[in-house]
């Protein structure tokens, strides 16, 4: 069985000049304004709601059931990403039976962070070149200075995905496409989004009338997107400036304790990056890692097999090379 530190096959891929051929040519102005604006909504309409569940909380009153709804809906459909679309997906850390696969797909669509393929890609493609010239959501390199500082931390945060997505970008994950049901779920990517703000606001009239469809909208719906779209980015910028680096990784990768956390174990992302097929990132025992814990669960209940984790020696390995640097 493969180990941990195996090259990703879809990921590692020899750089090549991009294909020109029309379907893989560079986007024409009018698709890149539609991006953009596309990008500018999704990311200002989940705070812009933020604003409103704050002002009607105070007009309508305080309700558990919205914080429930947020919570419960940050969880799953952020495993969506982190189990799914990040340790499934792009780095094949596990195996699991189709629906799981369909679900984590769906799930991680319910984020607003992007169709599964393009999300793959994107992040494969930032693990080949990670902090380097290619990298889509690197601080590095950035000038000297607070000023240069916020420049690098803010591009790597939120200002790459307002950059044009490169033409080659769908070579990194051409073993997705090769799935037609996988490809059905990128497609419908606008469908799950919008069922991901739908499902709080049911149970929320279900519980508290229309009112409490409204307010289920906006803090299961926008109000969680937007905590996860801003964790999510936190892993891309926190995660590469603040933090310690245990591993050798061959990149600013750090771990950060308050991401790892909030993020379900994704912060733990020197560990993620010097053994980056490995299903867990968490590697001490005090590291909290909740979605290795899902992987585990479905291992127990026979649903995923094949789990990829470093050996004790690759361990001792990076970690001496680490502390010898």
């Amino acid at each position: 069985m493969s180990t941990a530190t195996d090259p990703e096959p879809s990921a590692l891929l020899e750089p090549k000049a991009p294909d020109r051929s029309p379907a893989h040519a560079p986007p024409g102005l009018a698709r890149r304004v539609v991006a953009w604006v596309g990008t500018f909504i999704g990311v200002t309409v989940p705070v812009a709601g933020f604003v409103a569940a704050v002002v009607l909380s105070f007009v309508w009153g305080f309700s558990w059931v919205n914080i429930g709804l947020m919570v419960g809906m940050y969880v799953v459909t952020m495993l969506g990403i982190t189990v799914g679309f990040h340790r499934l997906f792009t780095h094949r850390s596990f195996q699991t039976v189709r629906p799981i696969q369909w679900l984590l797909g769906i799930l991680g669509s319910m984020t607003f962070q992007g169709p599964l393929i393009d999300w793959v890609g994107r992040h494969r493609r930032h693990h080949q070149h990670s902090d380097k010239a290619d990298d889509p959501h690197s601080p590095y390199p950035h000038d000297p200075g607070l000023i240069g500082l916020f420049r690098g931390f803010w591009h790597a945060h939120i200002g790459w995905a307002f950059s044009p997505m490169p033409a080659e970008l769908d070579r990194y994950a051409g073993d997705l496409r090769r799935s037609p049901a996988l490809r059905a779920i990128n497609a419908l990517f606008p469908l799950w989004a919008l069922i991901g703000v739908l499902i709080p606001a049911a149970i929320g009239y279900w519980c508290l009338g229309w009112r409490g469809a409204i307010t289920g909208f906006l803090w299961g719906g926008l109000v969680r997107i937007m905590l996860g779209h801003q964790v999510t980015w936190c892993v891309n910028s926190v995660c590469h400036l603040w933090g310690a680096k245990p591993y050798a990784s061959g990149d600013e990768s750090r771990n950060n304790v308050v991401v790892g956390v909030l993020a379900l174990g994704e912060g733990w992302h020197n560990n993620h990056h010097a053994f980056p097929s490995s299903a867990r990132h968490g590697l001490r025992w005090w590291q909290f890692d909740l979605s290795y814990w899902v992987i585990r669960a479905l291992v127990f209940c026979r649903l995923a097999w094949k789990v990829r984790l470093p050996s004790d020696h690759e361990l001792a390995m990076r970690g001496e090379v680490a502390a010898a640097a």
